[in-house]
C-alpha cells in the first residue's frame, strides 16, 4: 500500500506571551502529533500554524525549527478573533505522508481542548 497525504490538526495554548513559553507549547504540541501518528520528519509535507494576536513573542515556526524541522516548508498567519475563542492559542494544520488507510489522529491540548472535544482524547 501507498502513502497518502493527510492534514493533521494541533492546538494548544501558552501561559504568558513569551518566546520560551511559545517554543515549549509548540515542542510539546509537534512531539505529541508525531508521536499519536508515529511520523518521522520525512513524512511531513508542510506546516501551517495560526496563533491569536495576544501570541506574537515567537513565530511558532521558529519554534518548529528549533525542535528540528528543518526541510518542510513552514506558514504562521493569524488567526481571527472570535468570540469565545481560547487566548494565546496556537493552532496547527500539519501535511503529512500516512500510510493508506491508517486515520491521522488528532491533537488539541491545555485549553485548546475546547476547539475538538471529540479529537482531544480523554483528560
Amino acid at each position: 500500500m501507498s502513502d497518502k497525504l493527510y492534514g493533521i490538526r494541533g492546538a494548544t495554548t501558552v501561559d504568558v506571551n513569551d518566546a520560551s513559553a511559545i517554543e515549549a507549547a509548540v515542542k510539546e504540541l509537534l512531539s505529541e502529533v508525531t508521536s499519536a501518528n508515529a511520523l518521522s520528519e520525512d513524512a511531513v509535507v508542510s506546516a501551517i500554524f495560526s496563533a491569536t494576536p495576544d501570541l506574537n513573542a515567537l513565530y511558532p515556526a521558529a519554534a518548529a525549527r528549533a525542535w528540528g524541522w528543518n526541510e518542510a516548508p513552514m506558514l504562521c498567519v493569524a488567526e481571527m478573533p472570535a468570540t469565545n475563542s481560547p487566548v494565546r492559542c496556537i493552532r496547527l494544520l500539519l501535511h503529512a505522508s500516512l500510510p493508506a488507510g491508517r486515520k491521522p489522529k488528532h491533537v488539541y491540548l491545555r485549553d485548546a481542548r475546547v476547539l475538538r472535544p471529540d479529537w482531544a482524547g480523554p483528560t
